[in-house]
């Protein structure tokens, strides 16, 4: 049976980048004993025998036990290097620790096997407190972010996080504090205190949230999960003297508090440039029956489908959806509708003005889809080939879609039949930069079709 603990060991190196054994290092030693070991190590069974964790401050040992119990289950030393190698991963993946190496060394001691293996991982712990800055560019608008975190809080990976962020439409600040099921990363909770003040010049609107939330990730079988409340107080008001009465009428103060639940299934192989895989997130909210003046059922979707053609070619196909239902008879909200337009849905149209408007201000839709058809490829010629020039994507693509209000006594084809008249679409072609693995940068030219009155 393996122990957990601390002990001083002489090493046998494995550097935890990459993990690389040589035989030229196990064969150091020329002592009788040690060749024998050594012809163990490489051709029979081994077992390890313990399992040590160097460089523990404040964190508890229970937590890493959960992470490094499978090293115990190896079986020869390739087993063993894959085995930590995969720990490691799962330590560094806590965000507790700044760095992770890996030593495997014979084990020694009265208790020692002919076959046994001691498996140390020295750790190094990250600063109580941690400070970031940095910018954020999306959606057509930049932010200043500053963050102070404090990681490992109580010893179980739990972290409290402050954010405070200034940017051209949205200023907000927030506290969270995130928990993990110890052995089971994944599943978490966070609860969060935020506030936040936002522009949206396609409305003329002005909007400052104060809430409070509880969010439970989870996954199961292949999906992931997500379960939250939300309650939270809004403040509507004019971002201009000239907004529409529409919006004036919907200014004031109202109070929301929602549950909701997303199920997700993600198997592309990158976020921002996919070469394969497919995402379907699914998404539902109630507000009203836990409280507030907001009574609403609001249903929304994305399912996305990547494939890999010829000469590094990629065939992007993706749809989206959604309805909003007003419940008990009240009106919807403007801050609880959808929105289309621009560059993240359809291209060619303005940011978020589709649909329903008055004297030029958009009041968003209770029902809405959206569709795209993308075909990536190199840059011609292939410049850069293997380096710079593979961030750049040549790009055309197809987008089409609709936004509207539904009268819900007419039935699910009425409906449809709505949906589908006045469609708005758009074609072109561009170029597309990926910005490391969490933003891309587009530079297209659209020719915008099906263009409705009041459409921008």
């Amino acid at each position: 049976m393996g122990t957990v603990h601390a002990k001083s060991l002489d090493p046998l190196p494995m550097h935890g980048r990459d993990l690389g054994v040589h035989p030229d290092d196990l064969m150091e030693t020329p002592e009788p004993e040690q060749d024998s070991k050594q012809e163990i190590l490489e051709n029979k069974d081994v077992v390890v025998q313990h399992v040590n964790i160097q460089g523990l401050g404040r964190t508890k040992e229970d937590l890493l036990g959960y992470e490094i119990s499978d090293v115990f289950h190896a079986k020869n030393l390739i087993d063993v290097m894959k085995k930590a190698h995969v720990a490691r991963q799962k330590l560094l993946r806590l965000g507790i620790f700044k760095e992770v190496e890996v030593l495997i060394d014979t084990s020694e001691g009265v208790d020692a096997l002919p076959n046994g293996l001691d498996v140390t991982f020295e750790v190094t712990e990250v600063k109580r407190l941690t400070g970031s800055y940095n910018t954020m560019v999306g959606n057509n608008e930049g932010s200043m972010v500053l963050g102070l975190k404090l990681p490992n809080m109580f010893g179980r990976a739990e972290k409290l996080t402050f954010q405070f962020s200034y940017g051209t439409k949205e200023t907000s600040y927030g506290l969270s504090f995130f928990k993990p099921q110890p052995g089971h990363f994944e599943r978490n909770l966070t609860l969060n205190m935020y506030k936040v003040t936002g522009q949206f010049p396609w409305s003329s609107l002005k909007e400052t949230d104060r809430g409070v939330s509880a969010e439970l990730n989870f996954p199961l079988g292949v999906t992931n999960h997500t379960l939250k409340w939300e309650g939270v107080w809004r403040e509507l008001g004019c971002l201009a003297r000239s907004a529409s009465f529409a919006v004036r009428e919907e200014s004031g103060h109202s109070l929301k508090s929602a549950l909701s639940h997303t199920v997700s299934v993600d198997s592309r192989n990158s976020a921002i440039f996919p070469s394969r895989g497919a995402l379907l997130r699914i998404n539902q909210e109630l507000a009203g029956y836990t409280g507030g003046d907001a009574s609403f059922l609001k249903e929304d979707f994305e399912l996305q489908l990547n494939r890999r053609l010829f000469w590094d070619s990629v065939l992007s196909a993706s749809l989206w959806g959604g309805m909003l239902y007003p419940i008990g008879g009240q009106p919807t909200c403007i801050a609880d509708r959808f929105y289309l337009g621009g560059p993240t849905s359809v291209r060619g149209f303005g940011m978020y003005s589709i649909g329903p408007q008055s004297e030029g201000d958009y009041l968003g839709g209770e029902a809405y889809w959206a569709g795209g058809l993308h075909l990536y490829t190199p840059l011609p010629f292939r410049p850069g080939k293997g380096g710079f020039g593979d961030l750049f994507r040549t790009h055309f693509f197809l987008n089409a879609g609709n936004l509207c209000n539904l009268n819900y006594g007419e039935g699910p084809r009425a409906h449809l039949q709505k949906l589908a008249e006045c469609i708005r679409w758009s074609y072109g072609a561009g170029i597309v930069l990926r910005l490391g693995n969490i933003a891309r940068l587009e530079l297209n030219y659209c020719v915008p079709m099906g263009v409705q009155s009041g459409d921008r």
